[in-house]
This record gives C-alpha cells, sequence and structure tokens, in this order.
C-alpha cells in the first residue's frame, strides 16, 4: 500500500490502513523560498529529506495592512481580492501538486477570516474592533470569506486533496465566547463550506500560536477528517488519545512544537515521539501543535519520523 493510499484510507474510514504510524511536521521556510519555484522545491527537498507522509504547502502570502480600516466601521472598506491575489500561492500549489501527488495527499494550510483580518489591522487592533463594534467587523470578515472562496477554488483547481483549516479566536483572554460564538465561528464555517465535500482530506487544526485554550468544545462539532490540537488545554496535559475521542476522528500531533522536536537532542526526540504514539489513539498522525520553530534541524524531523514508520502497537 502506498504512503498516498494509507492517509486516504485513514481520512476516510478513521482507522489505519495497516501497522504503521504516519508522520507530519511542518515548518515555515525561509523568505527567499515562499514564491516561485525556489518555493516548490523547498518543498519537495522538505518531503524527501523528512520522510514525511503528508505534504502541506505552507501558506505565505499575508493579506495587506490597511491603513483606512482605523475604526470597526472602516470594514466595509474591505476588499474582496480575486484569484489574481493569490497567483504566486497557487504557482507554489500547481508545482508542489504536480511533483507529489502521486506519492502522497497534499493539503494546504487555510487561515481563518480571523487570521487574514488580524494581517490587515494587526492583532491588537482587531481585539479593540471587536470590542466596539462585532457587528462591523463581521461584515469585513464576510468579505474576507469571498476573497478566499477564490483561493479555495484555485487550489482544488489544481489538485489539491484538502485544506489545513485553522482557527483562532476562541483562545484564552482573546475573543469573549459569545463574540466568538457569534461572529467568528460562522465566518469559520462558511469557508469549511466551500471545500469540506469536494476533498478527501482535511485537517481541522485548533490552533495555539498565539494563546492556549481553556477548552475544546466550540470545536468539536467543527468539520475535518482529521483534528490537530494541543495536549495542553485548561492548564492540564491531554493526551492525544482524548482529543481524538472528544472530536471523534484521527489525530495529528503529540508532540510540543517548540520542545525537543526543536531543540534535540535525537535521542530524546525518539523518546518522547514513542511516547506520543502510546498515548495516542490507534488512528492518528505523529506531529506536532502547530508549525516548528523555523530553525529546527530537519534531521531531528527525520528522527522522530522514523521513530514512527518503526513503531509497532503492542
Amino acid at each position: 500500500m502506498t504512503t498516498r493510499d494509507r492517509m486516504l484510507l485513514l481520512a476516510d474510514e478513521g482507522k489505519p490502513a495497516d501497522d504503521y504510524v504516519p508522520a507530519a511536521f511542518f515548518l515555515h521556510f525561509r523568505e527567499d523560498c515562499h514564491a516561485g519555484d525556489a518555493a516548490v522545491q523547498k518543498h519537495l527537498e522538505y518531503y524527501r529529506t523528512t520522510g514525511n507522509d503528508l505534504m502541506k504547502i505552507q501558506y505565505e502570502h499575508r493579506y495587506p495592512m490597511l491603513e483606512e480600516i482605523r475604526r470597526p466601521e472602516d470594514w466595509r472598506k474591505m476588499p474582496c481580492y480575486d484569484e489574481s491575489f493569490y497567483a504566486d500561492q497557487l504557482d507554489v500549489v500547481e508545482g508542489v501538486v504536480r511533483e507529489l501527488k502521486k506519492e502522497t495527499v497534499i493539503i494546504v494550510t487555510l487561515y481563518s477570516p480571523f487570521m487574514f483580518a488580524g494581517h490587515v489591522v494587526g492583532k491588537e487592533r482587531l481585539l479593540q474592533h471587536f470590542a466596539g463594534n462585532p457587528e462591523a467587523v463581521r461584515g469585513g470578515l464576510d468579505i474576507i470569506v469571498a476573497s478566499m472562496q477564490h483561493l479555495v477554488q484555485g487550489c482544488i483547481d489544481r489538485g489539491v486533496d484538502g485544506f489545513y483549516a485553522s482557527t483562532q479566536g476562541g483562545e484564552i483572554g482573546r475573543l469573549p465566547a459569545d463574540v466568538f460564538d457569534s461572529y467568528v465561528r460562522p465566518t469559520d464555517l462558511a469557508v469549511w463550506d466551500f471545500f469540506q465535500d469536494r476533498t478527501p482530506f482535511n485537517v481541522l487544526h485548533v490552533c495555539d500560536y498565539a494563546a492556549p485554550y481553556a477548552d475544546f468544545s466550540r470545536y468539536t462539532e467543527y468539520p475535518g477528517h482529521i483534528v490537530s490540537a494541543p495536549n495542553e488545554v485548561g492548564g492540564r496535559t491531554i493526551s492525544g488519545k482524548e482529543i481524538s475521542e472528544l472530536f471523534a476522528r484521527p489525530f495529528l500531533g503529540g508532540m510540543e512544537r517548540l520542545g525537543v522536536i526543536s531543540n534535540g537532542p535525537v535521542e530524546s526526540i525518539r523518546r518522547e515521539a514513542e511516547e506520543a504514539i502510546e498515548s495516542g489513539p490507534e488512528a492518528m498522525i505523529l506531529g506536532a501543535d502547530c508549525t516548528l520553530a523555523a530553525a529546527t534541524d530537519w534531521v531531528n524531523i527525520r528522527a522522530a519520523t522514523e521513530v514512527a514508520h518503526n513503531h509497532r502497537r503492542r
């Protein structure tokens, strides 16, 4: 059975194809590898070197900051970008798909409308705008949703198998629960509506890059074949098996992204990888809770991946 077959079966049936634990770790490449053939080649080099089982294409095309959006009411000025805005990102998608589609599953990082809005005005000002007039900000998020439809469609047209769709805003100390549920969650789900029934391998990523979570309750009904979530929630450690059971789907993760996987030594990486697999569900992909430190030695990633591939469940 090929890597691609294994991964598609995991998403389709929610169980591993055989006694084999796949692995997938992600990081951002240096800036001169964000676009063009350099980006394509760096993704290919990373895939071949690390031995990972999933190719996630990094999204590196930020929305520009807009000085004209100073008040919540200014979100009506948010432009709706068409496919040409995403051309450099879509060129990378096309190149990676052309080279790797026969070997493995290919997905694309997809930030949420809330996350893109943070690009436009900055994270702190966005929270201030939500505090002042969340209804007005929601209008801007709806425009971003329409813009993202062009990105999603462009990726699907170029042959991707799915998306690594991130959500933020519901972490501790960011948005009140009622504001998140009324104004952010609907836009998250509106984006999912574009692709969830059209692509066979989609990952829900509950992103803790900005802050930790008190609980995952508001995300358990989000779509996605696989869930990626941190192993720290509500001030306690939670196992991959618990996360899998909570979301009722296979789990991607288990290792701390800024821990030994990013810093070494290799023997500690191997121990943590083994522990993550042992405490995880049968249906899992060994990985980390988010992107690793950009300077992580790929040897470290290869070491964790080899532990997964050589693991045999007791």
